[in-house]
């Protein structure tokens, strides 16, 4: 039986915040099967990630709020072993969809491990964890939701088609990542993370994000003009409006007080950045 603290540490409504770069895949996957569109989506959202997330609670032990966890209750030894069984189910039914797959579903779950692991520990490298959890959660993400839509048919991967839009998805991440540890700052400190967010400050944090957000928003912007209609480069501008407004309007509060940069805003945040990249990229692959 699973308990309590071990399933809340699996975070697994933290997905929906994951969720948009599935969602990218699929509004340009082409023709796709509704069984590997299921099944990816399952093994993403329901296996993967929250395994990642268990594994990184693990080891992190944290007392105060994480992604996705207001107040998260102590770890235990199972916590561990639930992680390390969700990753083997993760590949063992990749399998199902292709060993292509598998084998991308084991990378991807290796490299969490670095990221937490005593032993590596890339969340104390600033920069190394940064680009790790930009190009894995982005870039790799992307073409492996592909590789799980099309059937496991990696071999035309490395189209323009698809590399752009996975080159894109890791912009965003590079952006909105460190505004995920912006409350973090002090547990970090303590345990001796230097995260990006840490070494960028409270204020240079916001900073960094509105810089990479505008030039990831541009991005999509020429992407949209370049492969598609044009008035999907200006439904995307206007999907992003509500975050932009918000994210505005946090960063004057946190000017003005330090301690708004805190949990509560970021979750609000992600939420709204989730909910609109999500409703965006379901149009696009249903309605455009």
């Amino acid at each position: 039986m699973i308990s309590r603290s071990t399933f809340l540490h699996l975070r697994i409504p933290f997905s929906f915040f994951l969720l948009p770069i599935f969602l990218f895949a699929l509004s340009v996957a082409g023709t796709i099967s509704m069984f590997n569109t299921f099944l990816t989506f399952f093994i993403l959202h329901f296996l993967l990630y929250p395994a990642s997330n268990a594994y990184n609670s693990y080891y992190d032990k944290d007392e105060k709020s994480i992604g996705g966890l207001q107040n998260p209750p102590p770890v235990s030894s199972q916590l561990y072993w639930v992680a390390i069984l969700m990753d083997a189910l993760a590949v063992i039914l990749g399998l199902i969809v292709s060993i292509e797959f598998a084998l991308m579903l084991l990378v991807y779950g290796l490299v969490s491990k670095a990221y937490s692991h005593p032993a590596i520990r890339l969340k104390k490298m600033p920069i190394v964890g940064w680009l790790t959890i930009g190009t894995f959660q982005g870039f790799f993400t992307f073409l492996m939701s592909i590789a799980g839509l099309s059937g496991g048919d990696i071999n035309y991967l490395w189209q323009e088609s698809f590399t752009v839009p996975a080159a894109l998805s890791s912009a965003m991440l590079l952006g909105s990542y460190p505004m995920t540890q912006v409350y973090q700052h002090e547990e970090d400190s303590e345990r001796g993370d230097v995260t990006i967010s840490l070494k960028l400050g409270i204020l240079g944090t916001f900073h960094f994000t509105l810089v990479m957000f505008t030039f990831a928003s541009a991005g999509f912007v020429w992407y949209y003009f370049t492969f598609y209609d044009n008035n999907l480069a200006y439904y995307f501008l206007a999907a992003m409006l509500p975050v932009v407004a918000f994210f505005n309007w946090w960063y004057f509060q946190v000017r003005k007080n330090r301690a708004k940069a805190d949990f509560k805003n970021t979750m609000r945040l992600n939420l709204l950045s989730a909910l609109a990249l999500n409703t965006f990229f379901l149009a696009v692959r249903f309605l455009s």
